[in-house]
């Protein structure tokens, strides 16, 4: 039986150390290598050369998803990694988004081992793999489902990109020194483009506009 190579990618030790007790028991997967922050996780890859990559959404206190910029990090560095979210959120759009950033499977903190295992070998032999949960949004979402939101038009060009910025995970004083203007009049726009996106978070709105075309 070929050995699975998987990698762990959390900010919490001790969900980091029981993973790996447990997907060691099993005689064909091993976890090789850890990760606590996206910081970390590069060198770890290139040194350990998993397959399978189980990647938490949330890796900073503080942050709403920064594991979205990694999972596309990861996709796009690594093509023959293939990276199953493992997270405790269950939202529809960060569901999609992880799918749309290239994960192959998104399966919620709270399923049982059985199911966590064959998540994993599932997508190693190049299947999806998801939850009850995020596969009924999967399922919505191939019939043509579709969020409630602005119009292209309604977003303004400075809003487009402050938008860009957002993507890429930059803050309201970073984003203002790219753009030569103040944080305060960032969070304003921030604010009034999330109000338009429908959105209740920057992530979420990085997800909306994305689904509009604009970035």
């Amino acid at each position: 039986m070929d050995e699975v190579r998987v990698a762990l990618i959390d900010d919490h030790a001790i969900v980091r150390q029981g993973l790996r007790a447990m997907i060691d028991r099993e005689p064909d997967l091993r976890v090789v290598g850890e990760a606590s922050s996206a910081e970390t996780a590069t060198a770890m890859l290139d040194r350990t050369q998993p397959r399978i990559v189980l990647l938490d959404m949330k890796l900073a206190a503080g942050s709403e998803c920064d594991g979205l910029a990694l999972c596309r990090s990861i996709t796009q560095r690594y093509p023959d990694i293939r990276v199953v979210v493992l997270t405790s959120c269950a939202e529809e759009w960060l569901i999609l988004e992880s799918i749309k950033q290239g994960a192959k499977g998104f399966v919620l903190k709270d399923v049982d081992l059985t199911e966590l295992i064959r998540a994993i070998r599932a997508v190693h032999r190049g299947e999806s793999a998801f939850d009850p949960r995020s596969a009924g949004v999967v399922v919505r979402w191939m019939h043509g489902s579709q969020r409630p939101g602005a119009a292209a038009s309604d977003i303004t060009a400075r809003e487009r990109e402050i938008l860009a910025l957002l993507a890429r995970g930059l803050s309201n004083v970073a984003i203002g020194q790219r753009l030569y203007i103040s944080a305060a009049t960032v969070k304003f726009h921030v604010g009034n483009v999330m109000q338009k996106l429908g959105a209740s978070r920057r992530a979420e709105a990085v997800y909306a506009a994305s689904k509009l075309g604009l970035i």
